[in-house]
């Protein structure tokens, strides 16, 4: 299947209140979703890496050629982490600053990267390890930060593709883009294609598609609520948007153009309101003139 669905979590309390059958233990709430959905993106290792035998129970619970993308640790993506946020056996040798967060240097980089390649092993020898992401934080700034201090994330991880997500609207200045997906390019990184809502604000990317390795073109879809996504205090309320046929339709032909140019599409999506993101990943299948699955 060129263009697979899916959605940014399985187990957002979002979809446990109001998507999963009530009573649904949460050792099943996996393969109810692997029922319904070809590929899923891991959320929690981006607060923690998870232990292998988490991951090998992953591998088997799901079907031949089900998909995970990992979304990479919240350190490794620039984003604020404390202590408590690391491994504990790496806790003692980190350095922090005066605010408590943790200071990232090359050989904690390279540790976490490396812990991060060996847990995720069951999935890559099961064939089931699709990309992983690296959602950057806003305050990646291109007047601040340099794209080769991605490189060795992406180094290290590979061959699995690491797909980079810029949530600062400057990368995408008609000086710097070209740039940009040039770079990714030349390390065989992916490009995130996102749906986001309308306005020019900082934190806003634009929706521009592009495509920059052959193998995997990749989409998250975050709703179109401006108000809640830059002033929302909690996922529920950054992300609550409800996609219309229309826009799903669009979103939908913005696949189907990224599948001209990659062997696979990944559409994702990030809505973890209520149960929006599924209700959305089920129609869009549809829209695709893909089986939606049985019904929640």
């Amino acid at each position: 299947m060129a263009i697979v669905v899916g959605t940014s979590s399985w187990s957002d309390p979002g979809f446990v209140e109001h998507w999963y059958p009530k009573g649904l233990a949460a050792k099943d709430r996996l393969d109810f979703y692997a029922e319904r959905f070809d590929a899923v993106e891991l959320n929690s290792s981006f607060y923690a890496i998870p232990s292998t035998k988490t991951v090998e129970g992953w591998a088997k619970r799901t079907p031949k050629g089900f998909r995970f993308d990992v979304k990479l640790h919240k350190l490794l993506s620039h984003h604020s982490a404390q202590l408590k946020d690391l491994p504990p056996d790496l806790r003692e040798e980190a350095e922090t600053n005066e605010r408590g967060r943790v200071q990232l240097d090359r050989a904690l980089l390279d540790e976490m990267v490396r812990r991060t390649a060996e847990a995720m092993k069951p999935l890559a020898d099961a064939g089931k390890l699709g990309a992983y992401l690296l959602q950057l934080t806003p305050a990646f700034d291109p007047r601040e930060n340099d794209l080769d201090e991605l490189a060795p994330v992406i180094d290290g991880l590979t061959p699995t593709p690491v797909a980079v997500e810029f949530r600062r609207r400057s990368w995408a200045s008609s000086k710097r883009f070209e740039k940009v997906l040039d770079w990714l390019s030349a390390h065989d990184a992916v490009f995130v294609s996102v749906d986001t809502p309308p306005g020019d604000h900082v934190p806003i990317f634009p929706p521009i598609d592009a495509v920059t390795e052959d193998s995997l073109a990749y989409m998250r879809c975050h709703g179109r609520n401006t108000e809640g996504y830059l002033h929302g205090r909690s996922v529920a309320e950054r992300f609550d948007y409800d996609y219309s046929k229309k826009e799903l339709e669009e979103i939908g032909g913005r696949a189907k153009a990224l599948d001209s140019e990659a062997e696979q599409v990944h559409v994702m999506f990030n809505n973890n309101a209520r149960d929006l993101a599924p209700k959305a990943a089920r129609a869009l299948r549809g829209i695709l003139g893909q089986d939606p699955g049985p019904e929640p």
